[in-house]
């Protein structure tokens, strides 16, 4: 087993690590949409707190050493499912066929007020 950490993804902020490699699979944790190099939220709505969330995880996964045509599943939540087709729009521009399996649900709350927070598994290739 093998922690995974970048300067260029929020540090976490409790006890556990931005992603743990186990037998060439990356388990990401949630990101949520901080933008690394200010440690604050991104400014904006769903749309841009779903960019800043999927990039992080990006950058996680570049750390491991893989990336996101790599992922196999993906877990996105959501403080209100009536965002969910503006978040759809952006996840869109991240991932090709075949695209990862995806859950997607709504949460009563996120971390530090986020609307979004997208967790990826991924595997090296």
């Amino acid at each position: 087993m093998k922690t995974i950490h970048t300067n260029n993804a929020p540090a976490a902020i409790g006890p556990y690590s931005q992603a743990i490699e186990v037998n060439g699979f990356i388990f990401a944790s949630g990101q949520i949409p901080i933008d690394p190099s200010t440690g604050n939220f991104v400014e904006g709505d769903i749309k841009e707190q779903t960019k800043q969330a999927i990039t992080n995880a990006k950058n996680i996964l570049e750390e491991a050493g893989t990336d996101l045509a790599h992922v196999v599943k993906t877990t996105v939540y959501l403080a209100n499912m009536a965002d969910f087709a503006a978040m759809n729009e952006v996840y869109a521009t991240f991932f090709q066929q075949p695209f990862p399996a995806r859950s997607a649900v709504a949460v009563k709350d996120l971390p530090k007020g986020a609307l979004v927070e997208v967790e990826v598994l991924a595997y090296k290739g």
